[in-house]
């Protein structure tokens, strides 16, 4: 037994030692510590080789393994394994992530975008603001910027993967396509390369035309959002301001301009006025073109609004019915419903494309159609430019409405007509005003003179009205006084009557109490007499009541004394004297 716990103790010393061993090279040699933030990417040195193809390896296969090592401790034998830290995958706010996988089945022909998170290629979905453990061998992430969309604005989407959707039908799930439902303003996290996002403006927008100047668009949700943007909402702007840019680039046979060059047109009104030049936002001076012999007096150049988006060098002329060129100035207000947008969209293009491809060649088309109707001379005329502008409005209206464009206004500024017939007709018109001023003064006249006998007459009125007055509130003041005396005398007069039968009241109550105050005493002397006979005949014999009557009347403070002196003797001392009483007599035994 001695020997065997000697053993024991030997050999539980190499195990001990080895315990401590294994423990330090377990602790030391193969903890791992994962810092926040931070991931560790294992190779493993030993095992099963890799498919054909594939960058990183399952457990127990050797190789970069996919699943990286989380925060925190761990345990991993250096002999086997290699490890490295790189930091995870940081999503910020407002942003996405565009995931590259490196690994995975190969995409069929003609696709873009993986299908699922098994296949190689840019995966559909995207990662949104976070962190993420995802092992930079296999995947590459791309950091990108979400859709945040202004108030003013709507999103038009449009699916760049699958098949096509049918010509002028919007894109089915799994078709290429624009989509039917827009984004409403507001943050969006989007795959970028899965769907094209593009913002346009909804609510009024306006086309001005001035004279060969050209065609400036303006956007009113463009002016009212350039306050007050995130920097998400001035990227996504400046986006659509740079693909706008491209657009006018590549569509210059279409006279549209770019921005800068649409803030240089002026835009002229009728009022008479000096001639100013505004200078654009920019800090350009606009230009303010002579047009026909139009003396610069007539016109007024008009500072060029901030909202500017594009221009056109496109402006409206037209024969007249009579043969004369017109030029006129025109300013159409339309609005674009969230509703319609991406039909309009898919339909025609972006807000560029309907200006040039579908609102312009309308103005154009009906501008001419109508105004070659008219005579030159109708178009000075306020009420000929009044009727050729309503027509002009409700055809305008009426076709763009099938297209989905609600025209809200169109309105003639300024018309310019040959300097030939404008001469004579604007004479014929200044005599023709001169002739009805005259007309004018001479009614004036006329009618100070009868408006002058109007005021005497309300004077006189006035007059008389107040004496009128002055007499009734005399005689209603009569009338009152007289009301208010017959009222105190009837007050006073039935006063006096209540008086009166007051006091008749008040003479029969006394008399009333008078008789009753005697019939009472009578009744109680009569009583207290045959009281007094009724006690009287109760004895027979009268000096026995005169001893009663007697014995009543003395005084009660009289006193008497009884005093005994003897058998037979009665004796009454007044005087309080105190008699001897013999004792009794002894009695004999």
């Amino acid at each position: 037994m001695n020997d065997f716990r000697k053993f024991l103790a030997i050999a539980a010393v190499p195990l001990l030692v080895l315990s401590v061993a294994v423990f330090g090279f377990v602790w030391f040699g193969c903890r791992v510590y994962v810092p926040a933030g931070m991931m560790a990417i294992v190779t493993a040195k030993t095992g099963d080789p890799l498919p054909p193809g594939a960058i990183l390896a399952e457990p127990g296969q050797k190789g970069v393994q996919r699943e990286p090592l989380a925060e925190g401790r761990h345990f991993l034998n250096p002999i086997n394994n290699d490890w490295r830290f790189e930091k995870l995958v940081t999503i910020p706010a407002g942003s996405v992530g565009v995931v590259t996988s490196k690994t995975g089945r190969e995409l069929a022909s003609g696709e873009i975008l993986a299908p699922n998170r098994e296949s190689k290629g840019v995966w559909k979905d995207v990662l949104g603001p976070g962190s993420y453990r995802l092992n930079p061998e296999g995947y590459d992430v791309k950091i990108m910027n979400a859709i945040n969309i202004p108030i003013g604005y709507v999103g038009v989407v449009t699916s760049q993967t699958g098949k096509p959707a049918a010509e002028g039908l919007f894109a089915g799930p799994g078709e290429k396509g624009v989509l039917e439902k827009v984004l409403q303003p507001g943050l969006y996290y989007v795959n970028p390369r899965a769907y094209q996002v593009d913002v346009v403006e909804i609510g009024m927008n306006q086309v001005s035309i001035v004279g060969k100047t050209g065609t400036v668009v303006l956007t009113k949700a463009q002016s009212q959002s350039a306050n007050g943007l995130d920097e998400l909402q001035r990227q996504t702007l400046a986006k659509q301001v740079q693909k706008r840019a491209e657009y006018v680039t590549q569509n210059a046979d279409l006279g549209i301009v770019d921005e800068d060059e649409a803030r240089s047109f002026s835009f002229v009104s009728s009022a008479p006025s000096s001639s100013k030049v505004g200078s654009s936002a920019r800090g350009g001076k606009a230009r303010a073109p002579q047009r026909g012999n139009e003396p610069a007096a007539a016109k007024q150049v008009a500072q060029v609004p901030d909202s500017v988006a594009f221009g056109m060098n496109q402006f409206v002329q037209f024969p007249s019915s009579d043969g004369f060129t017109i030029m006129l100035d025109m300013t159409v207000e339309f609005e674009l419903m969230p509703e319609n947008i991406a039909k309009i969209y898919m339909l025609y293009g972006d807000l560029p494309a309907v200006v040039s491809k579908i609102l312009m060649p309308q103005i154009l088309s009906i501008s001419r159609m109508k105004g070659s109707d008219y005579k030159a001379r109708e178009f000075i005329d306020g009420e000929g430019r009044q009727k050729f502008q309503t027509e002009m409005t409700e055809e305008l209206v009426e076709v763009l409405k099938e297209k989905s464009i609600i025209v809200r206004n169109a309105i003639v500024r300024h018309v310019e007509v040959p300097a030939e017939i404008l001469s004579p007709i604007q004479a014929a018109a200044v005599a023709k005003e001169r002739d009805l001023t005259n007309q004018t003064q001479q009614d004036t006249e006329k009618r100070r003179a009868v408006l002058n006998a109007e005021m005497a007459h309300v004077e006189q009125l006035e007059k008389e009205t107040r004496q009128e007055t002055e007499k009734l509130k005399a005689t209603i003041d009569a009338e009152t006084r007289k009301a208010v005396s017959l009222i105190d005398a009837q007050t006073s007069l039935e006063a006096a009557k209540i008086d009166l039968e007051c006091a008749k009241v008040n003479a029969q109550i006394l008399e009333t109490r008078g008789e009753a105050d005697v019939k009472a005493k009578f009744a109680v002397k009569n009583e207290q007499a045959l009281g007094v006979k009724r006690r009287a005949a109760a004895f027979k014999d009268s000096s026995l009541w005169a001893d009663l009557v007697f014995a009543d009347e003395l005084n009660p403070d009289l006193k008497i004394r009884i005093l005994h002196s003897g058998e037979g003797t009665l004796w009454t001392d007044l005087k309080g004297s105190s008699l001897a009483i013999p004792a009794p007599a002894p009695k004999a035994k």
